[in-house]
């Protein structure tokens, strides 16, 4: 478990939460990895019933990026269902590191069985 920290549906801009978790990404228009953070978080939300992606510009949201102790771009949050930060990573991550923060939320302890597993190449 992270630190005890919170978001509300407000801090995502009236988003309502994930039934399983939602991933939160704060990114910057100029930040060239959070590109491939959209992409990777965007696909295992499509891929995992009941997880939402939500992507949040850091510099038009300073006080939540300062609350929640952002420091850089991509990061990305990992919540539970009631909102509760579970799992924290600064940096573009690999959908299998995605899908592993996921499995620790599914009650049976994995999501190996319902999500494929291959990594797309990098090019």
């Amino acid at each position: 478990m992270e630190d005890g920290r919170s978001m509300t549906a407000q801090d995502l801009g009236g988003a309502a939460f994930g039934e399983l978790a939602t991933l939160v990404h704060f990114g910057t228009a100029f930040c060239l990895p959070c590109r491939a953070t959209r992409r990777v978080l965007a696909e295992v939300a499509g891929l995992v019933p009941g997880v939402r992606h939500v992507e949040i510009d850091a510099e038009s949201h300073l006080e939540l990026v300062r609350r929640l102790g952002v420091t850089s771009t991509p990061t990305v949050l990992v919540l539970d269902a009631a909102g509760r930060i579970v799992r924290r990573a600064a940096g573009p991550p690999r959908r299998a590191e995605v899908i592993a923060a996921l499995g620790a939320l599914v009650p049976d302890g994995g999501l190996s069985r319902d999500v494929p597993s291959h990594e797309p190449d990098a090019t």
